[in-house]
């Protein structure tokens, strides 16, 4: 049978799309009450053509049948809550933990349609943080060593002699060793390869800077993995930031009162050690979903096929 003929027959009369009782407003969100537990987490997705929505899930479930709660189109704080205010207030109320990001608007919608729930800041979204500062020093070094380098070559052309530019051990040049270390200043150093362990060292060497903000990087890490009490971290935590602020570096020190404005939900996390990796893998089996379907053509029936699987 051709296959577009198979999927008429199957939207139209093999499957319940046409009877599902979600179908009028499921262009807006969809909505399945019965499926709060008590551990939720809340994050944006994009179904289609970057178009966001945000999505509630029954972290109990670990993305099997049961773990959509809502769906709903948008990002907005108050479409949201409209749309979650639907779930029963016992159901609502039952809610023991959600954990999500470092933005307001989820901080507002968790606040006002859970109330009894702890928060939970995801530490990966806070580490996240950390990671692109030191990347956008990394960024911001390779501008400058760029523009260095073609005002260089202009000199270099007026006196017509050719342009050299120094190369390292490694075989890199300046602007080189920049963009190629990228990677490794995502990873440990005993994560490190051989060729990435050379080329950190010369890093260090020449941007003294980038490799005291990657192990401060690395010190947030090791707070999040080895502590297991909500005290003790808060005091790394507090010695953490006051280093941040010694030294002075304008994004790092952004980052880290972004970390203290969220500073109680941060530290939620060392209740009980939970994240928003609940919600990220199922993000993955979403774009999993739709690479099945080769696109979203019609919103609602892919909604529908979802809903039959994940709720």
């Amino acid at each position: 049978m051709d296959g577009k003929q198979l999927q008429h027959q199957y939207k139209d009369h093999l499957s319940d799309y046409r009877s599902w009782d979600q179908k009028e407003h499921a262009q807006d969100y969809i909505l399945y009450p019965k499926n709060t537990g008590y551990n939720l987490c809340i994050d944006e997705t994009t179904l289609s053509k970057g178009e966001l929505y945000t999505i509630l899930l029954n972290r109990d479930k670990r993305g099997r049948k049961g773990s959509i709660v809502a769906v709903v189109q948008g990002t907005k704080a108050e479409d949201i809550i409209a749309v979650l205010m639907k779930i029963p207030q016992e159901q609502r109320n039952q809610v023991k933990e959600i954990t999500l990001d470092m933005a307001g608007s989820m901080h507002k919608i968790a606040k006002t349609c859970f109330p009894r729930a702890m928060q939970v800041i995801d530490r990966f979204h806070v580490q996240k943080l950390v990671y692109e500062a030191v990347q956008e020093l990394r960024i911001t070094y390779r501008w400058q060593v760029m523009k260095d380098e073609n005002k260089a070559i202009k000199e270099a052309r007026k006196q017509g002699v050719p342009h050299e530019p120094e190369t390292f051990e490694n075989g890199d040049t300046l602007r080189q060793l920049l963009a190629r270390s990228r990677y490794l200043l995502f990873k440990a150093p005993d994560k490190w390869t051989k060729s990435q362990r050379i080329r950190a060292e010369i890093l260090f060497k020449q941007f003294e800077d980038i490799k005291q903000v990657y192990y401060y990087s690395l010190q947030l890490g090791k707070i999040f993995s080895t502590n297991y009490d909500k005290d003790v971290a808060r005091a790394k935590l507090a010695l953490w930031y006051n280093k941040i602020e010694e030294y002075g570096y304008d994004t790092f020190t952004t980052v880290a009162n972004s970390i203290e404005n969220h500073y109680e939900r941060i530290l939620n996390f060392f209740v009980n050690r939970s994240t928003n990796a609940a919600a990220e893998a199922f993000n993955a089996k979403i774009k999993a979903f739709r690479a099945s379907f080769r696109g979203v053509a019609d919103m609602k029936f892919f909604l529908f096929r979802l809903a039959k699987v994940y709720a």
